[in-house]
């Protein structure tokens, strides 16, 4: 059950994420180079012959995934680093349970009591 949530949150991040990198990241950087639209960038291999598609390579879009899993990466590690670091407190505080506690007052005293019975006897 676990994993089947932590696939759907996970999907629905990239969808977050690539939201984000698109439609917030990008046009800045486009903006500052000079109002370029990244979704448009691309080499073309090959011209249109025909019904044949021209052949690109889209580096613009790579970009964008590129930078997608770059921060998808960077709150993963976040999240794993989070859950280690309280992981680590849990198991350390059932250890300082286990320490017996220091015997109480009126231990000491009946302990004190019995030693000198023994001594006497």
């Amino acid at each position: 059950m676990d994993m089947a949530v932590g696939i759907i949150v996970g999907a629905a991040f990239g969808k977050i994420v690539s939201s984000f990198v698109g439609d917030v990241v990008m046009p800045p950087i486009g903006l500052l180079s000079g109002g370029v639209n990244f979704t448009d960038l691309a080499f073309g291999l090959q011209e249109a012959v025909g019904e044949t598609a021209t052949a690109t390579i889209n580096y613009a879009k790579f970009a964008q995934t590129v930078i997608d899993f770059v921060i998808v990466v960077g709150a993963v590690l976040v999240a794993v680093k989070t859950i280690n670091s309280m992981r680590k407190t849990e198991e350390a505080a059932p250890a300082k349970a286990e320490v017996e506690p220091e015997p109480s007052m009126e231990e000491v005293l009946f302990s004190e009591i019995r030693d000198l019975l023994k001594v006497r006897t």
